[in-house]
């Protein structure tokens, strides 16, 4: 099941289930109760013992009200016309903990260690073969942080594994959803894209992450920050950032190909070619990375909503010679999996 939440200028927030080319208006069902929101979905759900999918099915069947999914995906956010939010949010923001793992992909260390030293990489990743092959030059230490994963981040069931690299990107303040902007602060040297999937969990009351699905997201960090040294790899992810357009229930986290493009006016700045995620291209499993983001007791606190970014197997950072310029669109695509996510870079002038 794909799942949008959306907000209308005559009837505020509505809920929806994607069906072909159209949004089934699931908020409101003679006899049901209302639900404006995948959180309160969810928690009707988990009342009642029930999936979220096998909760929103049967309203979907019986639903009368359509959104035409073309015209909603193309409204801007804030305007008369329906538009689109993030597919999970939580009614207080401060509830929202927004957080990711990083060096997860098989593709991933080689863009981080050329931004870290500045000149070749160090290694290379055979995605293929799940190594690395080493030149002369010193091992850093998100190499060495790299090769743990590659050692110790799937075990077998029942072990815990060798812990990810983690940070905090901030609470549900900077949660845009698509067609918002994604803004670059006048104390920061750039913009970065970072397409990533994100999972997309609620605590239940008795303190259980759950996992309702997952969604396209844009980490949206400052890597030219980063680059100065990688203990600012902290202070470079403190932005905003994107997820959405839905979030999809069924994926099962083995593959997913994903693509991002930038492009200001009509030229065509960026386009990085198949990005693979998923277990498939990645040296830490989905249980071992949920385990360690959970096994915090503060991050099992009831009725939380946690969004959390799992990595991206490539950067542009280190081969383009362009930076971000306000009005610029990124675009992030997975066909099969969701609509892509678009988002307008904003960026004041002077930063």
């Amino acid at each position: 099941m794909r799942i949008v939440q959306l907000q209308t200028s005559d009837r505020g927030r509505r809920l929806g289930v994607i069906n072909g080319d159209k949004i089934l208006d699931v908020t409101e069902i003679d006899g049901t109760p209302i639900l404006r929101s995948t959180f309160e979905a969810f928690q009707l759900a988990d009342e009642r013992g029930m999936s979220l999918s096998d909760l929103l099915a049967p309203r979907a069947k019986e639903t009368s009200r359509r959104f035409d999914y073309k015209f909603v995906l193309a409204a801007e956010p804030h305007g008369d016309k329906p538009y689109l939010l993030p597919p999970l949010d939580h009614p207080d923001p401060y509830h929202t903990l927004v957080a990711g793992t990083g060096l997860t992909h098989l593709g991933s260390m080689k863009s981080r260690d050329e931004m870290h030293v500045g000149q070749a990489s160090s290694l290379t990743a055979d995605s293929q073969a799940g190594s690395l092959r080493h030149d002369t030059a010193p091992k850093t230490d998100s190499a060495k942080m790299f090769e743990m994963g590659l050692a110790g981040g799937k075990p077998a069931p029942g072990q815990r594994g060798v812990a990810p690299e983690w940070f905090y990107k901030g609470n549900g303040t900077i949660l845009r959803g698509p067609r918002e902007p994604l803004d670059i602060p006048e104390f920061a040297l750039d913009g970065g894209e970072e397409p990533e999937i994100v999972g997309c969990y609620v605590i239940n009351k008795l303190g259980v992450p759950t996992r309702l699905g997952f969604s396209l997201g844009n980490e949206w960090s400052d890597h030219a920050t980063e680059k100065i040294n990688y203990l600012y790899l902290a202070p470079s992810k403190l932005r905003t950032c994107a997820v959405g357009p839905e979030l999809n229930t069924e994926w099962d986290f083995q593959e997913v190909s994903l693509r991002c493009t930038v492009a200001r006016g009509k030229q065509q700045l960026y386009d990085s070619g198949p990005l693979f995620s998923g277990e498939q291209h990645m040296s830490h499993s989905l249980a071992n990375l949920e385990d360690h983001h959970f096994k915090y007791p503060q991050h099992r606190q009831p009725g939380d909503v946690h969004l959390h970014f799992f990595g991206t197997s490539k950067l542009s950072y280190s081969t383009r010679d362009w930076q971000f310029a306000d009005g610029d669109i990124v675009k992030v695509e997975a066909t099969g999996f969701s609509a892509p996510l678009t988002n307008r870079v904003s960026r004041p002038r002077g930063a």
